[in-house]
This record gives structure tokens, C-alpha cells and sequence, in this order.
């Protein structure tokens, strides 16, 4: 079966009447995933402290979520196919819960360790589950717009997760932010009990299908992209402290300021993204990693312009925040028969690229300094946006519809 007789029009999908309550549940169960995901960043010397581990151990309970999450999505995805959605969603937010606690009273970097696998798990199984519970919860004209509310719980989540982290950590103690997630998830679980309908199974979830779905050629390309952009971007974001304090001299307190500027800007991005996604989802993917390409390329170039440097960084952070839900739409509509296999590919493609993009950026910070990574961010975004222009265009050319 060709590509263009899979990437079906937004028309032509699914319809159902678009569940708000719900789709705004999932919007706030994303951010209580992601601020406990985020936490530690700002609290691992208090941490580290308490639970007398070094500071390097403890980080390395951060990286054990990522690594989960990747291995999680496709593993829930598959091994939860023939369960209701719904109940698959509420163990997801129970998870949530459970592992905040775990944090919270833990008393040893084992415990710890295990709070952070599980939370893994629950971030794997959601992201690759998200764009499947959008489409069965909302309209397809209202499908851009309900993925901009689900993902616009990452960016507000970006914006406050590492600020409350630190207030929280110094005012009342590490183990307090913790509990404030574990609360976050009763109040989302909750939220799901009374807004969530019965999704019944749907499509053939399996690896052999994830296999057939790298068969289409636009979705290969999609994800292709997707190793460009994210690896650039996450290549420059892990080094962007350094970049502002080493190359243009900012104070802490402009440092923070920056930031969160950067996280303000990728939620309007956010939305922005789902509204372009409705007029053209290919197109609004590369508009997306042009924006990057311009931002990398501005902070680059902009080492003896402070403002410039700045401003760049913002529009950095706008492309961004278009991208995730652009890519999340353009998936959802190269494979809608089979969203839930894709979703699970989609994730792991992420964590590929966000590796990739820290490993590359470590050893250019090292060889060529933060002026080097922020240069190899633009041209890989750069390339990202002609390689998805080039795919759509070959993809129009077999009278592919989903543009």
C-alpha cells in the first residue's frame, strides 16, 4: 500500500465529538509529568545532600527516566493493546503519583532510583499514547487545536518547573516538591476519573506493525527530521547556561530572566503550532525548524550583542514550541490507522535525538566552545527544514494529500 492512500486528509478521519474536559485533563496530567520529570535539575545538591550520595549519582536518577521512557512507550503501547484506553490513562496518572511519593520519602539513591523508573514508564506510556487520545477525544477540524492544548502543558511545565523547583527546594525542602507533584497527580487522576470516556482499543498495536509503519516514506521522513531539529536543538539548550555566562557575561539573575523568557516564548510557540497545523502540518514542520535555524544562527553570531544574543534565544524558543505539536499533528495524519504504533516510534525517535544532541554538543563544546555548538544547532535545523520541504514536495508529487 502506497503512502498517499495512508495519509489521509483531516476529513477523512475519525469523527467524534471533541471532549474539552478531557482533552484539558490530558493537558494537565502532561504538566504534572513533566515538572516531576524536571524537578531534579534544580534540586540535586539538596538531594544529594540528604540522602548522602554525590551529586553525579544523583543525576543520574534523571537519566535513568529517559532512558525508561524511551524503552516504555513502545513496550506500553504494545503490551497494553487490548485494555481500554482510558484505564491505561489512569494507571499512567497513578504512576505519577506513586512515584512522586516514592521521591518524597526516599531514603537512599536505590529508592530514589526506583520513584524515577517508574516515572519513566508513565512518561514513555503517555507520550507515545498522546496523540492517540487526541484523536479519539476530539473532532478532526478540532484536532490542531486539542494537541496545542495538550502540549502547552510542556511548555508551561518548562517555564515553572526548575523556578518552584528552586524556591520550593530552599524554603520548605527537596522532599516537599515532590509531595506537591504527588498532590498535582490525585488532582489528575481525579480529573481523568470524571472527564474520560471508555476508548476502547483501537488499530493493531505491535512491533511487527511499527516495523510496516518505516515503511511509508513520509513518515521516515518526518522522523528523520525529527533527529535534526531535536538533536540540534537539545545539542544547544543542554549548553545554553554556558553560551550566556562564558560568551556574553550575563549575571545570574539576567541569566534566569533569559530563560524564562526562552520557556514564555515556547508557549506561545506551542499554540501558534497548532493553529499553522490546521492550514498545513508538513509546511508548519518546516516553518518550525526554519525559525530554529534563524534563532541558532542570530545567537551564533551575536557573541559581542548581548540583546541580539537574547532576542535570539526567545525566538529560539518559539520555534520550539511550534515544533513538537507540528510534528505530532503531521504524524497523526500520515498514520491515522495506526496513531498508537507511530506515537510509540515518534518517542523513541525523540530520545534518539535528545542523546544524539547531548553527545554531539558535549564534544563541540569542547572543541570549538558554546559558539560551536550553537553553529552546528542552525545548519542541522537548517537541514531539517529542506529535508522536510523536499519530502512534501515529492509526497505532493504522488498526489499525497496530507500536506
Amino acid at each position: 500500500m502506497t503512502d498517499h492512500c495512508l495519509d489521509l486528509p483531516a476529513e477523512d478521519l475519525p469523527v467524534a465529538r471533541t471532549a474539552w474536559p478531557a482533552i484539558f485533563s490530558l493537558s494537565l496530567g502532561v504538566f504534572g509529568l513533566v515538572t516531576a520529570e524536571f524537578l531534579p535539575a534544580s534540586l540535586l545538591p539538596p538531594i544529594a545532600a540528604d540522602l548522602a550520595i554525590s551529586p553525579g549519582l544523583a543525576g543520574q536518577t534523571v537519566t535513568a527516566t529517559a532512558i525508561v521512557g524511551a524503552i516504555a512507550g513502545p513496550v506500553v503501547v504494545v503490551g497494553a493493546r487490548r485494555l481500554d484506553r482510558r484505564l491505561v490513562l489512569l494507571t499512567l496518572s497513578a504512576l505519577l503519583i506513586l512515584s512522586s511519593l516514592l521521591a518524597a520519602t526516599a531514603t537512599g539513591f536505590v529508592p530514589l532510583l526506583v520513584a524515577r523508573v517508574l516515572l519513566g514508564v508513565a512518561l514513555g506510556g503517555f507520550w507515545a499514547l498522546s496523540a492517540a487520545f487526541a484523536m479519539r477525544l476530539a473532532d478532526s477540524r478540532d484536532l490542531p487545536r486539542a494537541m496545542s492544548i495538550i502540549m502547552a502543558g510542556v511548555s508551561l511545565a518548562t517555564v515553572c518547573a526548575a523556578p518552584l523547583g528552586a524556591w520550593i527546594g530552599a524554603t520548605l525542602g527537596w522532599r516537599f516538591a515532590f509531595y506537591l507533584t504527588a498532590a498535582l497527580g490525585v488532582v489528575v487522576f481525579l480529573m481523568q476519573v470524571t472527564t474520560m470516556p471508555a476508548m476502547p482499543p483501537a488499530g493493531h498495536a505491535s512491533f511487527a506493525t511499527m516495523g510496516r509503519l518505516l515503511n511509508r516514506r513520509s513518515l521516515r521522513t518526518v522522523f528523520f527530521v525529527i533527529i535534526l531539529a531535536v538533536a540540534a536543538h537539545f545539542a544547544g539548550f543542554t549548553f545554553i547556561r554556558t553560551y550566556l555566562d562564558d560568551v556574553i557575561h550575563l549575571d545570574v539573575a539576567t541569566v534566569s530572566l533569559v530563560l524564562l523568557a526562552f520557556g514564555i516564548a515556547g508557549f506561545f510557540g506551542n499554540l501558534a503550532g497548532g493553529a499553522l497545523s490546521a492550514r498545513s502540518n508538513a509546511g508548519t514542520v518546516a516553518i518550525a525548524a526554519l525559525v530554529i535555524a534563524l534563532a541558532m544562527a542570530t545567537v551564533a553570531s551575536a557573541s559581542s550583542l548581548p540583546a541580539l544574543a537574547i532576542a535570539g534565544v526567545a525566538l529560539w524558543g518559539f520555534g520550539f514550541g511550534i515544533f513538537p505539536v507540528s510534528v505530532q499533528n503531521r504524524i497523526t495524519r500520515i498514520a491515522s490507522d495506526e496513531v498508537e504504533s507511530a506515537g510509540a516510534l515518534m518517542l523513541t525517535t525523540f530520545q534518539i535525538a535528545i542523546s544524539s544532541g547531548a553527545v554531539i554538543g558535549g564534544l563541540l563544546v569542547d572543541a570549538s566552545g558554546p559558539v560551536g555548538v550553537m553553529t552546528f544547532a542552525a545548519t542541522s535545523s537548517a537541514l531539517a527544514a529542506v529535508v522536510m520541504l523536499m519530502g512534501n514536495r515529492q509526497s505532493v508529487a504522488r498526489t499525497d494529500p496530507a500536506r
